[in-house]
């Protein structure tokens, strides 16, 4: 009896130490997954306004939680979807612009090729790379700074080709139809974000990843071209979150709204002018042509001083103009979360910022400033301009209804997901948001 009696015990023994060993394996086989939409130039302070037209977006916001988020400088839309995916800055991360700024031996001494592979480009560890490495899966749709990233497993790009892998399957399968993908890169941004809407649904739906990336562009099109708060921008809206209600419903047909995260994002807002200013003008009236040269962003530019002897000179020309708010040496790159020139040679000596209703063109020829003919739109102004915050919505498994976050850090997003999959991004500089 006594030996009965210890086989016993050694058997609960060995159900209990079965259970705990499996109880990460449970874990794994109960994670979410997660659905990150970016609407790109979407404001944070456009869903102040009752009557925006958005009601899946405000469902998802009723249903969880929503609000302003914080962007990094420069608020430009690569660096901040890096961001996103990495948390860490651009300091860090490497990305200034909407890809890598390279020299060119000749005059403009700097130029942006966005044709660069995210190997090359991004300087520190995604969330999707350690998603990857975890053994789960990744799809990207739009995406930026993630052309041929070997972690992702589905990818429709921003420029789709009738070759691409994702492209032929949805073509098979009549998805798309076979013109739709071509010469993608020429059509209208409204088409091309219904075409990526499509790609979005059909991946969930087919391929069930564990982790997507989503971009959408046509808001940040219309704001540059008719100003935030304009009309066009609200039937912008309206038209994206008809896109967004597509991916909702995708998830929802896939068998996967009871363990699916919703995080929607933008990656900065905007900001509204009525003049420009043609910075190249006063440089050349002070014959500072050919040795300084600035790379415009509407809301601010990169200065970029050839001779070192006249840097002194432009930081007083650039001061002096009108609609120039700001003029910004490698000291004070820091604060910004910028990156020193001598550290990250992609970088100006100088930035400038512009005043609030002027934005930094690249014009030549006439005067230094002038009107625009009708109201326009323009971002990389500071981040910490709260017309420049981007929205954070989260919704769905793992979120309390109602949570409260004030106004979070886009640095948080990529801990964010790497939590809800249960992986490790040690290099990221954010924290995971209390969802719960």
């Amino acid at each position: 009896m006594a030996g009965g009696n210890t086989i016993a015990v050694d058997m609960k023994k060995l159900l209990w130490l079965t259970i705990v060993l499996l109880l990460p394996v449970l874990a794994f086989g109960q994670r979410g997954k997660v659905v990150v939409i970016s609407l790109d130039g979407f404001p944070a302070n456009a869903l102040d306004d009752p009557k925006l037209p958005a009601p899946t977006l405000r469902k998802l916001i009723a249903s969880g939680t929503g609000g302003p988020m914080l962007a990094i400088n420069p608020t430009i839309t690569w660096p901040n979807h890096t961001t996103l995916v990495t948390g860490v800055g651009s300091d860090t991360h490497g990305l200034l612009l909407n890809g890598a700024i390279e020299r060119t031996g000749t005059w403009p001494p700097v130029k942006v090729n966005s044709t660069v592979d995210k190997v090359k480009l991004v300087k520190a560890p995604t969330v999707y790379d350690a998603v990857h490495q975890a053994g789960m899966t990744t799809a990207q749709v739009d995406w930026v700074a993630i052309d041929n990233a070997p972690t992702i497993n589905w990818a429709f790009p921003e420029k789709a080709l009738a070759t691409g892998p994702v492209e032929k399957e949805m073509v098979a399968k009549g998805v798309i139809a076979a013109a739709d993908v071509v010469d993608f890169s020429k059509a209208n941004i409204v088409f091309r974000d219904q075409i990526w809407a499509d790609a979005a649904a059909y991946i969930i739906r087919e391929h069930k990843p564990d982790l997507m990336l989503l971009h959408f562009l046509s808001l940040d099109s219309t704001h540059h071209q008719y100003g935030p708060g304009s009309l066009a921008a609200r039937d912008a809206i309206a038209f994206l979150d008809g896109c967004v209600a597509r991916i909702v419903a995708a998830v929802r047909d896939a068998g996967l709204a009871d363990k699916t995260t919703f995080l929607v994002v933008s990656d900065h807002g905007f900001k509204g002018f009525k003049k420009e200013v043609h910075v190249a003008n006063a440089l050349e009236a002070a014959g500072l042509d050919k040795k300084v040269y600035v790379l415009p962003e509407g809301g601010s530019g990169f200065v970029y001083v050839e001779d070192p002897a006249v840097t002194a000179k432009a930081r007083q020309v650039l001061g002096g103009i009108e609609g120039v708010e700001h003029v910004y040496g490698p000291d004070d790159y820091g604060a910004l979360g910028l990156p020193r020139p001598e550290r990250d040679p992609q970088f100006g000596q100088l930035f400038i910022t512009a005043k609030e209703g002027y934005s930094i063109a690249g014009a030549t020829g006439g005067p230094v400033t002038a009107a625009v003919p009708q109201v326009g739109g323009s971002h990389a102004y500071l981040a910490s301009d709260p017309d420049l915050h981007p929205i954070f919505i989260a919704s769905g498994y793992g979120v309390k209804r109602g949570v409260q976050l004030g106004l979070v850090s886009n640095l948080d997003v990529a801990p964010t997901i790497a939590k809800l999959l249960g992986v490790s991004l040690p290099t990221a500089k954010g924290k995971p948001l209390p969802l719960k």
